[in-house]
């Protein structure tokens, strides 16, 4: 291994000068010819030998003359041959030692001892309510860096996780600028709130979106049950930590970060029928479903745009074009400043962000964000250069300004609209004007008047509305150190939310069947605060090689102060968004909607503590225990209790490893348990609660009467749901550090989960939350990375991750052992898509399995007797059962095909997410790619109303996807009515697999302070970037990356024609003073 090593090392630094990392003491004793006679400017060789620590030589070696830029590389026998003169700088560096400069003095031959490199293990990482060296983690936690951040350029600080964090698995709820992502960390725990929480700066329910990648200086993750106890009642489903940039005491440093760019949607080449191609297919539709050929007389219908596509001078409207905004741009300003003393210390940060969407024209949807940050300390009392008594705050404020279109279900969805508009429509009229219904009027149009022209509906419906946010994260704290080791901290945080939400719609008529009246002015507010108070007392202490770091403290929280009012009322004295007010609409009629709310209250009392010992820095012992109160739950189920244990064992540590030292550098092994809490449901589930908030009519239908009635059904049992994780890991570095391996196997199970239970509607109350079921979450998780300096001009770097999980419902609290999905998501009259179910996960599709196509009448004679019991009238399509329908599986076998075959059909979990980055910097220049992907998902996708509107485009795989004749594709059958059992029925058909691979970032960058020295500047960095530019996938959809589910949080992969991302191709500048 030692001279596989050897090879390897000469081999890498042969091209250029040896070395990374290290420092040492350096032995000038000479090996036997050392000479004091050297005349001052003489030149001479001088000789030497690299051995590190142990005495072994270090092959491999760069030894660089820094006054000539001449040197030589270490042989097998750590000896080396360089010319000098007196008092020339020599720099002798290796990869996995630490670097070590000398003066050369008038020797000849000399003797250098590199030490070993252990800057990676010495580096400290945040954990709750405090730091611990990396190297005695015991728990699984991933740490994140703000280069690391910034090497991706993202939007938003969860864009920059996704190949670089194994286990957490983030996902686009949308590609329309502003939305969030739905974050898992080691698998869907619950079907309630299932996201881990974020702990920013101390302060707990944070919103990560709100803060701007540029000023976050690391982010932890902690993912299993040990490292997150601390946060015990909120940590059910992870914790993240955010730490914003500090200040640091020197001198002031100004850093400037910018970027301009211009995106363009990524619609993985899909294109809606034009207009000759429409009117054939629509009428083939009918004439299959038996209503004869040529329909529709498209001639009598839409005369004059029927002329102008039979003499070619018109070919219809391509809706989705049109509504692109092509090279729509991004831009981002940030500054941050830090500096201090020994007594104060600040960071103020700047970011103004501004993005809009690629998709929604006229309407365009934009997205502004501006962060301001401060964050100092101060030293009240100082003794022997130490802090006795410190205060300081970290305050981040956070201005959102956001437009944008319709995304949302197959009804309101403004790009479903889009693909599925009528082509025979024209976009404009011959003035330019958008083309409405007095234009259908004076051309005769006269085809299905539930079509509209859908940029027309965009601009009137969703083109005028505004939401806009402020928001104050803050947290005040006061520490002091009254004896050596003992630190006493108290920390306040407070978090405010306002929001203003307002709407215009203008009066309209898109067709005889689209039309408002009157104008509509919608006005909403909502404001809310929550405040925390934490205490701790942290007890630091070595007695001799016994090292204990103990915390206890106590944590109060309260949330809900704070209401809404919504009001939406017509017939504004003013036609336009500018005065859409509520002021300027005061008719009350009976379509006017007023709401006025209180936000729900709750609060959280904690006391809890934690044990960290390590002997020697070699065995590593931590225990925790948290302890917390709920106020939404009775009394006796409002404490539950969440106790944790991990321990590690540093192996290379001990005697019998030191044969290893060669090529093993660090190794690690480690376990853990531990319990998480959640309690997040709405408040006073535990009473039956009175609502007013429906009429009733007691003497007659005319006249309402308001009354009280129970609206949910109490239930005094419910209390917390529980995860319980067991981790067994190791971690590793080797080859002199550039190789690190971290290896990790959990077992999570969530139980007592918080679910509204199913409950008959006749009964006249909702369902209250009760503790019903159970999940487990098994699977590993594996990071390899690779970190090399071939010189001080030269290094490169590259990391894998990857992690595999298998999600599992084990019980659910009722009779049928399942929870159901809702109807109609895929398209309007359509069953129930996914559900929970137990030995099944969360949210799998159901429905029929298919296996292939009819081909011919052998084929059909097969299928049927395999699955019909010989008879055709037991297949689901019936007796009418031809070559190219569907074959519908008879799971249960009893000879037909009926609802109790119904089964699994998909699943929208990844099997595997992976995350992969590779970097490499040269005399100034710096390359950078990475990528994210995820493999063994399904998504569930429909992109027209197939079962109630068979009028809707279709897309140009129409043509080619469709069974034609025997041998043509056994994958989709026959074309036909969205109505034919072959397409209404939730089955195989609408099920496609959604692995792909995304390049989300490729940065190419040179620091131009490298040739410019003038410039009075420490960096001077010019970049260039692309952004999602390659996705390499299968799915027929636009982006396969889908985290929508419709209204329930536990769904997801579900593609009604979601808003896609966008590629982005950007130029940025990084400068710093």
């Amino acid at each position: 291994m030692r001279k596989l090593i050897s090879i390897i090392s000469i081999t890498i630094l042969g091209a250029g000068v040896a070395a990374y990392a290290a420092s040492s003491p350096v032995s000038n004793g000479s090996s036997g010819t050392g000479t004091a006679m050297v005349q001052q400017d003489a030149t001479w060789i001088l000789h030497g030998t690299v051995v590190d620590s142990e005495n072994v030589p270090v092959i491999g070696a760069g030894v660089i003359n820094l006054n000539t830029k001449t040197g030589d590389i270490t042989n097998n026998d750590g000896k080396f041959g360089v010319s000098v003169k007196v008092g020339d700088r020599l720099e002798v560096s290796c990869i996995g030692y630490s670097t070590k400069e000398i003066v050369v003095t008038s020797q000849d031959n000399i003797v250098v001892i590199l030490e070993n490199d252990s800057e990676l293990l010495e580096e400290v990482v945040v954990m709750g309510y405090g730091t611990q060296k990396k190297k005695l983690v015991t728990g699984s936690t991933v740490n994140v860096t703000s280069d690391k951040i910034a090497a991706v350029n993202p939007v938003d600080a969860l864009g920059s996780l996704q190949s670089q964090a194994a286990g957490l698995s983030i996902t686009q709820n949308s590609g329309q600028p502003g939305e969030s992502y739905k974050v898992f960390i080691r698998g869907l725990g619950t079907l309630g709130a299932s996201e881990p929480i974020y702990v920013i700066d101390g302060v707990p329910g944070g919103d990560i979106t709100a803060i701007a990648p540029n000023d976050i200086e690391s982010i932890d993750v902690l993912k299993d049950a040990a490292s997150s106890a601390i946060y015990g009642a909120r940590a059910a489903n992870g914790v993240i930590l955010v730490t914003t940039k500090q200040g640091k005491a020197g001198k002031i440093s100004v850093t400037y970060d910018g970027y301009y760019g211009v995106q363009n949607a990524n619609t993985n080449g899909f294109t809606p029928l034009n207009a000759k191609q429409y009117m054939e297919i629509i009428n083939k539709s009918y004439e299959i479903a038996g209503n004869g050929e040529n329909y529709y007389d498209f001639a009598s219908l839409i005369p004059k745009q029927y002329a102008m596509i039979q003499n070619g001078t018109w070919n219809g409207t391509n809706w989705f074009k049109e509504s692109l905004n092509k090279n729509a741009p991004v831009t981002n300003h940030s500054v941050n400043i830090t500096g201090g003393s020994e007594i104060s210390r600040f960071a103020l940060g700047f970011t103004y962000y501004s993005q809009e969407g690629t998709i929604g024209l006229p309407a365009k949807p934009n997205y502004d964000r501006y962060t301001v940050r401060f964050n100092s300390d101060y030293s009240l009392l100082r003794k022997n250069n130490k802090d006795i008594i410190r205060f300081g705050e970290n305050v981040t404020f956070t201005k959102t300004d956001k437009s944008g279109v319709a995304n949302g279900n197959n009804y309101n969805n403004s790009i479903r609209d889009l693909i599925v508009a009528c082509p025979l429509l024209p976009a404009y009229n011959e003035e330019g004007d958008l083309y409405i219904y007095k234009d259908m009027v004076a051309d005769g149009w006269d085809f299905n008047q539930d079509f509209k022209n859908p940029l027309a509906f965009i601009k009137f419906n969703d083109g005028n509305n505004d939401t806009q946010k402020w928001r104050i994260h803050s947290n005040f704290f006061l520490e002091a150190q009254p004896i050596a080791g003992l630190t006493l901290k108290s920390s306040l945080g407070l978090q405010y939310e306002h929001s203003d939400y307002r709407k215009y719609v203008p009066a309209y008529d898109l067709s005889a069947n689209n039309g408002k009246p009157n104008n509509k002015v919608t006005q909403s507010q909502h404001w809310a605060t929550r405040w925390s108070w934490e205490n701790t007392a942290n007890y630091v202490r070595s007695f001799g090689l016994h090292n204990v770091d103990a915390l206890v403290g106590m944590a109060l929280e309260k949330w809900g102060f704070g209401n809404e009012v919504k009001i939406i009322n017509s017939n504004s004295i003013f036609d336009d968004f500018e005065h859409a007010y509520i002021d300027n609409a005061r008719s009350v009629d009976a379509a006017t909607e007023i709401y006025g709310t209180p936000n729900d209250m709750g609060a959280l009392r904690s006391f809890f503590g934690r044990i960290n010992y390590n002997y020697n820095e070699t065995y590593m012992l931590s225990l925790v225990m948290r302890v917390d109160g709920s106020s939404n739950f009775a009394k006796g189920h409002r404490t539950g209790y969440f106790p944790s244990v991990s321990a590690g064992w540093v192996i290379t540590n001990e005697e019998f490893m030191k044969k290893t030292a060669g090529w093993l550098d660090f190794l690690k092994i480690r376990g853990s348990w531990g319990q998480n809490g959640n309690c997040d449901i709405k408040p006073f589930q535990y009473l039956t609660t009175d609502a007013f908030d429906a009429p009733y009519y007691p003497a007659d239908k005319d006249t309402p009467v308001v009354g009280g009635y129970p609206n949910i059904i109490a239930n005094p049992d419910v209390t917390w749901e529980t995860s319980q994780q067991l981790d067994l890991g190791f971690d590793a570095r080797l080859l002199r550090s550039r190789l690190g391996l971290s290896f990790d196997w959990y077992d999570k199970r969530t139980k007592d989960w918080l679910v509204d239970a199913p409950m008959p509607k006749v009964l006249g109350a909702k369902a209250p939350f009760i503790n019903g079921g159970e999940v487990t979450n098994k699977g590993f998780e594996i990071l390899l990375s690779w970190n090399d300096m071939i010189n001080k001009d030269f290094s490169y770097g590259a990391s894998l991750t990857f992690s595999k999980n298998k999600n599992k419902v084990t019980r659910i609290a009722n009779s049928e052992g399942l929870i159901q999905g809702e109807p109609n998501i895929l398209a309007q009259n359509t069953d129930r898509l996914y559900r929970a179910q137990v030995g099944y996960p969360i949210g799998y599709f159901y429905g029929y399995k298919t296996d292939g196509v009819i081909q011919n009448d052998a084929d059909l004679q097969k299928y049927i007797a395999a699955n019909c019991n010989g008879d055709a009238a037991n297949s689901l399509q019936g007796a009418g059962l031809q070559a190219g329908d569907l074959k519908f599986v008879d799971v249960n076998g009893d000879g037909v095909v009926n609802q109790d075959d119904k089964t699994m059909i998909g699943d929208p979990h990844p099997d595997v997410n992976v995350g992969l980055s590779f970097n490499i910097a040269y005399k100034g220049f710096d390359f950078a790619v990475s990528g994210h992907g995820a493999f063994g998902q399904q998504i569930a996708k429909s992109y027209r109303h197939f079962s109630n509107r068979p009028d809707e485009n279709y897309a140009t795989d129409v043509y080619t996807k469709y069974w034609t004749g025997e041998g043509s594709t056994n994958r989709y059958p026959r074309f036909c009515d969205g109505k034919n059992t072959n397409m209404s029925e939730i089955s195989q058909l609408w099920i496609e697999d959604g692995d792909f691979f995304k390049i989300s970032n490729i940065t190419l960058g040179y620091d131009l302070k490298r040739v410019a020295k003038f410039l009075p500047v420490s960096k001077f960095r010019i970049y260039v970037s692309a952004q999602n530019m390659f996705t390499f996938t299968n799915y027929s959809g636009m982006d396969p990356e889908i985290g929508y589910g419709d209204k329930d949080k536990w769904a997801s992969g579900i593609d009604v024609g979601n808003y896609p991302s966008a590629n982005v191709w950007m130029g940025g500048l990084s400068i710093t003073f």
